[in-house]
């Protein structure tokens, strides 16, 4: 590193710099004694405008500045899954153990632990023709991924020499190869630019169900794998349990967990909880499959900012193996506020309260990198990006709840009002939406066999017209609507309490396959079919609540385990028994 430039002006985490015109935009920098780590985002003549992502309390003018020649990357390879980083990929335990359980600013570490041996296994021979993306060999990660060592993006040629199976680290080369007369050695390290995206072949279709387990996101709002998708809630709303929930469940191979500006005692409880959590498809446990990106309030703002691409960035990089990825950021209001406060810092023209000007142009930036794609390497692979925000007292007409809708295709709405009635999910199924209906409506058919859209439009139509007779029953009560319409509300409070509520501390109904889901569905609207025919015969809405069946419907969820669902068909059973012999009274 050579030094080209000194400090001129702090404020905050944003300083600027005159010196060398030989910098590029975007290029990584050190600054002060202490060599605290930033990045040049504007350029004028001699004079830098750098944001620190780090404290720079104490630091003056003149301070020295060093470049690296090096836009902010990531370094990618066999390591990363089970470990814990920061927003600008520093080892969170090796830095406690550096420097204790309060991180000294300055702290210079590599993300990858450099002295790891892992068992390389090549899958390719000398005189092979390979280019980006081509898989040289695995080695084994953890005990689910297998970490698939790839050939740099855009780097092509012949290679001349293959390391035999053994155990290497990751800088020491187990390939060259051969392009225009010179030779470049290949290492299982990678590094890439964060702000970059990882290229592929083409973009596929998203028909494929992301599956989470949570009955009213997969049966009602159901996102695609590789698909993009909001949690937006006011505080108390249960947005961050959503998440932890997904990621606990979801069928993604891969998880990328970002903990972006919330609270410490949150980012604690995820840290504390994950080397815990057990695999449920493995054994194993969760973390084996996990990278978590932890970045509280209490840290650096700028730093905040910098952990979004961070992470894409690791999710791109499993999804070019050709590994389906969940990504989980938390919040991207949190990142936005950071974005709001560099950007007042450098004294731009604000926008809409207060937030820059390029807010939506940043937020599409990062949710256009999800995607279901064909890599490279011709394997099939997706980032799938859940993004929580934040709405301050839930008004969902804010910036960053409205700029993230345009770029979004699924909207998971969570209602304050339902999580004080201890209604979890809280997602509100009238404000919330997703587009990928269509999408993955032959997979449900493919799947379960049921003809999921039409059901699910039937259960929606009667929520809704609860929705509309609930105006009515606060005016006059529910005495005063015919039996027709109570049976409404009755049916509509089962698919409430029977359905749509889901406990994540209970051992069955934290997870609910999708072909229990349907069956669930199905066994209640059953009961609405079988109750408006005998209504129509005469027979009293108090008498069909009364029902044995009634209760027997609402505790399914957690009575009948994911693997005997053969007792849903006996519930069925007694449903059409108690049914008969009710018609046979008004016949």
């Amino acid at each position: 590193m050579s030094q080209v430039g000194n400090v001129t002006w702090i404020n905050g985490p944003v300083v600027h710099v005159r010196g060398s015109q030989q910098v590029s935009m975007l290029e990584l920098v050190e600054v002060g004694e202490e060599h605290l780590v930033g990045e040049i985002i504007g350029l004028e003549g001699e004079m830098m405008t750098v944001q620190v992502y780090e404290e720079t309390s104490g630091m003056r003018p003149g301070a020295p500045v060093f470049g690296t020649g090096l836009p902010l990357s990531v370094e990618l390879g066999p390591g990363l899954l089970r470990s814990i980083f920061d927003g600008i990929q520093r080892p969170l335990p090796v830095m406690e153990m550096r420097s204790g359980s309060f991180i000294r600013r300055g702290v210079r570490l590599t993300p990858l632990y450099r002295k790891d041996r892992w068992h390389f296994t090549p899958q390719v021979e000398a005189g092979a023709q390979v280019g980006g993306g081509s898989i040289l060999g695995v080695v084994p990660e953890t005990e689910v991924i297998e970490h698939r060592v790839m050939v740099p993006p855009y780097v092509q040629g012949t290679l001349t020499w293959v390391a035999p199976e053994g155990e290497y680290t990751i800088d020491e080369p187990i390939a060259r190869l051969g392009s225009d007369g010179r030779e470049r050695e290949l290492t299982m390290l990678q590094r890439w630019s964060v702000r970059r995206a990882r290229p592929y072949r083409q973009r596929e279709e998203q028909d494929q169900l992301l599956i989470t387990g949570q009955r009213v996101l997969d049966t009602f709002f159901p996102l695609a794998k590789g698909g993009a998708a909001a949690i937006p809630g006011g505080f108390g709303a249960g947005k961050t349990i959503a998440q932890h929930q997904i990621a606990k469940w979801s069928d993604a191979q891969v998880v990328v967990y970002i903990g972006c500006g919330e609270r410490g005692n949150e980012m604690t409880e995820v840290l504390q909880e994950f080397p815990e959590l057990v695999d449920p498809r493995s054994g194993r446990p969760l973390l084996e499959r996990t990278v978590l990106i932890a970045n509280t309030s209490n840290m650096p703002v700028a730093a905040r900012e910098a952990s979004i691409y961070t992470g894409i960035t690791i999710a791109e990089y499993y999804r070019d193996m050709g590994y389906h990825v969940a990504l989980m950021a938390d919040s991207t209001s949190r990142w936005a506020e950071a974005l709001r406060e560099i950007s007042g810092r450098l004294e731009e023209m604000p926008a809409e309260e207060g937030y820059p000007a390029y807010l939506a142009a940043r937020l599409a930036e990062f949710y256009e990198r999800a995607g279901y794609v064909e890599t490279l390497n011709g394997r099939r692979g997706s980032v799938s990006v859940i993004g929580a925000v934040s709405p301050p007292g839930g008004d969902f007409s804010e910036p960053v709840t409205q700029h993230t809708m345009r770029f979004i295709r699924c909207f998971w709405a969570l209602d304050k009002s339902l999580a004080s009635a201890r209604h979890f999910p809280s997602v509100n199924w009238l404000d919330s939406y997703s587009e990928y209906l269509d999408d993955v409506s032959d997979w449900w058919h493919e799947h379960t066999g049921e003809d999921w859209r039409a059901k699910r439009a039937q259960a929606m139509e009667i929520l809704n017209e609860e929705s509309h007779l609930e105006q009515i029953v606060k005016l006059v009560g529910p005495d005063a609507l015919p039996d027709e319409q109570r049976l409404v509300l009755e049916t509509a409070r089962l698919l409430r309490e029977g359905f749509l509520q889901q406990n994540a501390l209970d051992d069955i109904d934290t997870f609910c396959p999708v072909e229990k889901q349907i069956q669930m569905l199905d066994l209640i609207l059953h009961f609405h079919q079988r109750a408006e025919h005998i209504i129509e015969r005469g027979a009293l809405i108090v008498v069909i609540h009364d029902l044995p069946i009634v209760n027997r419907l609402i505790r399914m969820k957690t009575d009948v385990p994911n693997d005997e669902l053969g007792e849903l068909d006996q519930i069925r059973q007694e449903l059409d028994e108690q049914m008969d012999r009710l018609e046979e009274e008004y016949r």
